[in-house]
């Protein structure tokens, strides 16, 4: 079954009728909220675009169910959520586990997406045993243990000096995600072997890839778009795991442009 989840819509048509505005849905990664995605509202909302930011079962406002969870559970979470606003396709730009999403979406249903913008994801994410330890842990005590490991994978030395204050804001954030929640969707990424989906994504697609993104590097950025027909790659310096936090306005320039081009073609 889906979940209904919790999420905020921007721009034009803030209501379930959009009226003509094309739709932008933001799916996040493992262990934040939509508040991640706020850096690139309102250059979106400011182009034009509705913009449809979400929160994966477990994280933020939405519930948790029980677990283990699937990357088609997920998936579906999605498809529902269009289809409680009304949208029949959407551009979709995922980060981590966000793409993860986004890419089973692109090759199951493709008809639900005019565009993929996939950032710092893979379609394979091994080792294996590692999801089911970190789930275990987070399960038996809690999310406090991770979540400094959590900040450093997400965001570069530097950065995390320079801005205490967000980085906490983040931590917090790591915190406050339910463990069942957590725990289900790593699961999804343990179980996840989407290389053989990947040729069947028809959607124009962009990758952005971290150039010091530690969980994602931009080796796994580049096989996504060997796979993908047609699909752009971009690798952004100065950034780790959560790139479009660390450096919005690059990621949002080439969102931006990427979803423009689908008007022009």
């Amino acid at each position: 079954m889906t979940v209904a989840v919790n999420h905020v819509v921007d721009g034009p048509g803030n209501g379930r009728d959009g009226g003509d505005s094309e739709v932008v849905v933001l799916s996040g990664s493992l262990g934040s909220d939509l508040r991640m995605w706020q850096p690139q509202v309102a250059p979106l909302t400011g182009a034009g675009y509705r913009v449809v930011r979400y929160d994966h079962r477990g994280h933020g406002g939405s519930p948790a169910t029980q677990g283990p969870y699937d990357l088609s559970d997920l998936g579906g979470d999605l498809l529902s959520l269009l289809d409680a606003l009304g949208v029949e396709a959407a551009h979709v730009a995922g980060l981590s586990l966000g793409g993860m999403v986004g890419m089973w979406v692109g090759a199951h249903a493709p008809e639900r997406v005019r565009s993929l913008t996939l950032c710092c994801t893979s379609a394979e994410l091994g080792p294996r045993g590692m999801w089911s330890e970190r789930a275990e842990l987070v399960r038996v005590r809690g999310m406090a243990p991770i979540a400094d490991a959590a900040l450093e994978r997400w965001f570069t030395r530097g950065w995390r000096a320079g801005n205490p204050r967000r980085a906490e804001e983040f931590g917090e954030m790591i915190r406050a995600t339910d463990p069942v929640g957590y725990a289900g969707c790593c699961a999804a990424i343990e179980n996840m072997d989407l290389l053989g989906a990947l040729p069947r994504i028809t959607a124009p697609t962009l990758v952005i890839s971290a150039a010091e993104d530690p969980s994602t590097p931009p080796e796994h950025g580049r096989r996504i778009a060997e796979a993908v027909a047609g699909a752009r790659l971009e690798i952004v310096r100065e950034a780790a795991h959560l790139g479009n936090v660390q450096q919005p306005e690059r990621f949002a320039d080439l969102m931006v442009e990427h979803l423009e081009v689908q008007k022009h073609e």
